[in-house]
């Protein structure tokens, strides 16, 4: 009995990581940058598909480049640093009133750029690059604007001038800014 155990755990490892660590499965919406013993991390992404790798000699890791959601909201749960995402941001207006700020970043990574992320920032660029950026972009322009002017007539200025703020910073890391949209600024009374 004991042995019949040892063989069923033998032929699952023969199968999930020596065979299938031949195999690197990509969905759609997705590609795989490789990382080599030898050569480091290949500059080759892998597009979806089935593709060959060498097994414990390469490392798959898939990257998202679909349309990725950055939600700053009361909903979004601070434990958890490397979701997409951050709490409401305050921000002081130029007329000297503190606010707090919601809304969503909607951005891409670069496909052809991936290999340069994985290597420069890693896999936590959301908490090295994006939070920060975000969190000091917001603080930057809405100092540049009254509070009547943020939730009147130049809002829609105001999210143009914070998708160009960040398209600035992004850009040359790979990082494309679809839009940026305002949801709630609310007082914040000290």
């Amino acid at each position: 009995m004991a042995e019949d155990s040892l063989d069923k755990l033998i032929y699952s490892f023969v199968i999930d990581d020596v065979l299938g660590g031949f195999f690197i499965h990509v969905p759609p919406g997705y590609v795989a940058c490789v990382y080599d013993l030898g050569h480091g991390v290949l500059k080759k992404v892998l597009t979806p598909g089935l593709h060959l790798k060498i097994p414990f000699w390469q490392k798959a890791k898939l990257f998202n480049t679909q349309t990725l959601e950055y939600s700053v909201s009361r909903q979004f749960n601070p434990q958890q640093s490397r979701a997409m995402g951050d709490i409401p941001i305050a921000a002081i207006t130029q007329d000297g009133k503190k606010v707090g700020v919601e809304g969503t970043v909607l951005m891409r990574l670069d496909v052809h750029q991936i290999p340069a992320i994985w290597q420069t920032i890693g896999e936590d660029f959301v908490e090295k690059i994006i939070r920060p950026t975000v969190r000091s972009r917001i603080r930057m322009v809405f100092s540049r604007f009254d509070y009547a002017d943020i939730v009147g007539a130049k809002r829609a200025d105001v999210e143009q001038k914070l998708k160009e703020e960040l398209e600035r910073i992004f850009y040359s890391r790979g990082i494309y800014v679809e839009n940026v949209l305002l949801s709630e600024i609310s007082m914040i009374f000290q």
